[in-house]
């Protein structure tokens, strides 16, 4: 079982570690790592090269998380151990429905956040974040996006409402828990999952130490204040 669940985590890890902003980037003829905040996540791509493509590279590493959680469950399915367990489970059915989705949702999201391409330097992990939880808890990543949009509106704040929104998974996910359907698309299933969300928040702060810090010091952009310098070759849209 070791195993199995070892071979979860390196796929979902590759599968995070694919730089879509970065590909995206070069695939006009510029490094995103040499504009804006440097970081090659969607924020900073849409702030440089427009809406279109960092719409684009946000699509792209939320897929790739999801995907990761998919492919992941797909294993454990094709090479776990059937050994009985009470009630009829196996342990596939054990490692499929409460582990294979949250061994490849963090290594997807550790791949996302420090690909070995780059030196270790990725993007924040949001919207990687949001794919595996589409993945894994389909109502809860519902939530979290609700209340991403609606702190953006009111402060338009991008960092901020990532950061909110990361708070609320732990939250929300416990809520489902005890609240929420037992089966079911909408159904969050072991206290497993509630660990997930906390060391995924736990992530999504940790790669906003300096967001959190301008925030605190009123330095932080607003979505839609404009750059303090042209920094792209392509466009000036507005910035987040």
């Amino acid at each position: 079982m070791i195993g199995v669940v070892a071979l979860i985590v390196i796929v979902g890890y590759l599968l995070g570690s694919i730089p879509s902003g970065l590909l995206i980037s070069r695939s006009q003829g510029i490094d995103i790592r040499e504009h804006g905040s440097k970081n090659i996540g969607a924020t900073n791509v849409w702030r440089t090269m427009g809406k279109k493509w960092g719409l684009l590279a946000f699509s792209a590493d939320t897929f790739k998380g999801w995907l990761a959680v998919i492919i992941g469950a797909a294993i454990a399915a094709r090479w776990g151990y059937e050994v009985p367990l009470p009630r009829g489970k196996t342990a596939v059915d054990f490692l499929t429905r409460d582990y294979a989705g949250i061994a490849a949702a963090l290594g997807c999201i550790l791949g996302h956040n420090f690909p070995i391409w780059l030196r270790f330097k990725g993007g924040k992990g949001v919207a990687t974040s949001l794919g595996v939880i589409i993945g894994m808890m389909p109502l809860v990543s519902l939530i979290i996006l609700a209340v991403w949009g609606a702190v953006l509106k009111l402060s338009r704040y991008v960092s901020l409402a990532s950061i909110v929104a990361a708070a609320s998974l732990p939250v929300a996910t416990l809520a489902l828990m005890f609240v929420g359907p037992s089966e079911g698309w909408a159904a969050v299933r072991g206290w497993g999952y509630f660990y997930f969300a906390v060391a995924a928040a736990i992530l999504v702060f940790k790669r906003h130490t300096p967001n959190i810090k301008r925030l605190l010091a009123g330095t932080e952009l607003r979505f839609g204040d404009p750059k303090p310098a042209p920094e792209s070759p392509i466009s000036e849209p507005p910035t987040s």
